[in-house]
């Protein structure tokens, strides 16, 4: 079976192929809440034909979308050009293999969910796994698997973009690791504030829930500047930049597998 893999996040969105073995490739978009079921298949098309594929080789589809608005032409790209009927996380048809127990599952991002079943198969429980998205979510995976709650905070390039535009002679600048706490212009400044401030938040929010749950916590990063903001703390542990597709798959084969399909047909 050839599944594709959508995950469609606030800024970007990745396609991925995965043969049931393997991923063999993997494209990303910016998210738009303008682009037709047409427009997608036109750019997917393209792609899988540079790589070698067809469209023709997909049979199955799921999603995990946080930007509603681009839902209808995904399924209708999933429906149209696939001939299938998307598994869409959040919706009746999807069923997680995961419990999630906070006071009101339906709020939990579709992504965050994904999330902890990939770092669960991967890493077991008690893990929070901190996403480096347009938001920075800190995310807790208990010793089942379960999702138990985490913590929300603005993305890295959120806060940077906001001190910019707030503050009048501060420059537009890159993420980036300083050489040294200890900025001597404004830019290295800037940076510092950036990164070891994320840094901290990070660290302090983790030990807190350690606390709280009395366990020390493991710490799993996803997301585009995970591997960046990695070199700048020993509390991470692992990084996965493939966290959600990878989750994505596991779930597809859970549902094919109560359902009754075979996952190799």
């Amino acid at each position: 079976m050839m599944l594709l893999a959508i995950d469609v996040g606030n800024t970007n969105s990745t396609f991925a192929l995965h043969d049931g073995e393997h991923f063999i490739g993997e494209w990303r978009c910016g998210t738009s809440r303008s682009r037709t079921a047409d427009e997608y298949f036109v750019w997917l098309d393209q792609l899988f034909r540079h790589a070698g594929f067809t469209a023709s080789m997909v049979d199955a589809v799921i999603i995990s979308n946080t930007a509603p608005k681009t839902l209808f032409n995904l399924r209708s790209l999933s429906e149209r050009y696939f001939n299938c009927r998307p598994f869409v996380v959040g919706e009746p048809g999807c069923r997680l293999p995961v419990e999630a127990r906070v006071d009101n599952p339906a709020e939990v991002g579709p992504d965050r969910l994904v999330n902890t079943i990939a770092a669960h198969d991967r890493h077991g429980g008690e893990i929070v796994v901190v996403d480096f998205g347009t938001a920075t979510t800190l995310d807790v995976v208990a010793h089942d698997g379960a999702y138990v709650g985490g913590a929300i905070a603005p993305g890295v390039n959120l806060s940077l973009d906001a001190l910019h535009r707030a503050a009048a002679h501060l420059p537009r600048i890159d993420v980036a690791m300083p050489p040294s706490v200890l900025g001597r212009n404004t830019v290295a400044c800037m940076q510092s504030g950036i990164y070891w401030g994320y840094i901290g938040l990070i660290e302090g929010i983790v030990t807190r829930i350690g606390a709280e749950r009395g366990h020390e916590m493991r710490v799993i990063a996803t997301g585009g500047l995970s591997s960046l903001f990695a070199r700048g703390s020993e509390m991470i542990s692992a990084v996965e930049p493939d966290l959600t597709i990878h989750g994505l798959v596991l779930l597809h084969a859970y549902n094919l597998q109560l359902s009754g399909t075979d996952t190799h047909a």
